[in-house]
């Protein structure tokens, strides 16, 4: 699927819902390139909606800590937030660390995340994870706000931008 694609499907998706009445879940999102997460979540943010985090949020899906009002995330007890340094392929394939990359990252995350990226050894090729008591003061508890359990719930499924139900075997922990 092509970024103009994306951005229209999920433009017509965001129409076609309330922020009221609809979130979207993050469930088994890898990540992928940086610049097609920014374009959705500028989306997400623009529409109002709410994100519920309830799985694993991995590399460039944690821009969603970033880009969208911390007041419309909420993370269950499933939530897995995957850090690393951003990388691309070297002219052989080989993937080597961006300085530009990752200082866009690092610029986009919110202070409370820097802070725990910093406490946890920074952005490097070694992914590092934010789950459990980690989220305490970053992402709210889905968990404890009935009232996101009853809404519906959107799933947003263009790759590599990937929202869908985890399975046991999907779920790496």
């Amino acid at each position: 699927m092509h970024i103009r694609d994306l951005v229209l499907s999920a433009i017509a998706v965001a129409l076609s819902v309330t922020s009221a009445s609809a979130a979207m879940r993050i469930a088994d999102d890898r990540g992928g390139q940086i610049g097609r997460y920014l374009e959705a979540f500028t989306i997400v943010r623009s529409s109002g909606e709410r994100v519920v985090v309830d799985g694993n949020c991995l590399s460039a899906c944690t821009l969603v800590l970033g880009l969208v009002p911390r007041e419309r995330i909420c993370a269950t007890h499933r939530a897995r937030f995957g850090f690393h340094a951003a990388w691309m392929p070297d002219h052989d394939g080989k993937a080597v660390t961006s300085p530009l990359g990752t200082q866009a990252l690092w610029n986009i995350y919110p202070a409370s995340v820097r802070r725990w990226i910093s406490a946890h050894g920074g952005l490097s090729r070694n992914m590092i994870f934010m789950q459990g008591r980690d989220l305490n003061g970053i992402v709210a508890s889905c968990d404890r706000d009935p009232r996101d359990q009853a809404r519906s719930v959107r799933r947003l499924t263009p790759n590599p931008v990937r929202y869908e139900s985890a399975s046991a075997s999907s779920d790496r922990r």
